[in-house]
């Protein structure tokens, strides 16, 4: 008997969808993802082989869920969370070590502790190429805990990483720092994240950053930042210089309720 994760099913579903342009049910990919994984731990090659599947119990919900878990599945992403110091430079580290991976996600909220958690997901080129970059986080002494495997972080948690900001305003030495929160529109392509990194002033902090791929040309992203008060012409020249489509979300509702500082 072979038996397969919800992962693998879904993966063979886009598998099908993209060899055929037909969508499977996921008890119709059943066959297709117990071929797939049987196939690969006996390293069977130069044979055919037939998988019955079949396609009417499907509709865009469970749609949404597949495209979610269908990377996971092939191993081709993986979910991680990754500890960083809640100090500037942190991030370039970070992206630095990423390389030309591709990010899936990353979600990020600060907390005001010495550390900050991030949650995010990156396109890998299977385990060998995961468990790489996972000893590279490790011997740059970041700590990462793998959560590809993790059935609560994949249902629920990716969707619930976040919180309020600590204060609505933060002084540091005599300087008056307040988030202001931007949507952007960057590039899908590498490099996009690091060139972002790259324009903003160092006395600046990122105190949120959320990303999710959608398979579109374009990635769009959520992302506050605390600027201090007399800084503000240089937060337009930072916009400007930077070249990305933006709007100010500072003054959303939605983030007072939800992101922003208590009142």
């Amino acid at each position: 008997m072979v038996t397969v994760s919800t992962d693998e099913i879904c993966a063979a579903i886009k598998d099908v969808f993209e060899d055929t342009r037909s969508i499977l049910e996921p008890a119709g990919a059943l066959s297709v993802a117990g071929l797939k994984s049987d196939l690969t731990k006996k390293n069977l090659n130069g044979h055919k082989f037939v998988a019955i599947t079949s396609g009417a119990n499907m509709n865009f919900d469970r749609l949404r869920f597949v495209a979610e878990r269908a990377e996971l599945g092939e191993e081709r992403e993986s979910m991680l969370a990754i500890e960083i110091p809640e100090k500037a430079g942190s991030l370039r580290k970070l992206c630095e070590i990423i390389g030309k991976r591709s990010l899936t996600e990353f979600s990020y909220r600060i907390s005001g502790n010495a550390n900050a958690q991030i949650f995010m997901g990156l396109q890998v080129q299977g385990p060998e190429d995961r468990d790489e970059l996972i000893k590279k986080f490790k011997d740059s002494a970041i700590n990462c805990l793998d959560l590809s495997a993790d059935e609560l972080s994949k249902v629920h948690l990716r969707h619930m990483v976040g919180g309020r900001l600590p204060q609505a305003s933060t002084t540091v030495a005599g300087t008056t720092y307040k988030e202001l929160l931007y949507r952007f529109e960057f590039p899908e392509r590498p490099g996009a994240l690091m060139k972002f990194v790259n324009t903003l002033r160092p006395q600046w902090s990122i105190s949120i950053f959320h990303y999710r791929n959608h398979g579109a040309d374009v990635g769009r992203i959520v992302v506050g930042v605390l600027v201090p008060d007399d800084e503000m012409k240089h937060w337009e020249q930072f916009l400007n210089e930077l070249g990305y489509q933006s709007w100010d979300e500072t003054n959303n509702l939605a983030y007072k309720l939800f992101l922003g500082a208590q009142t």
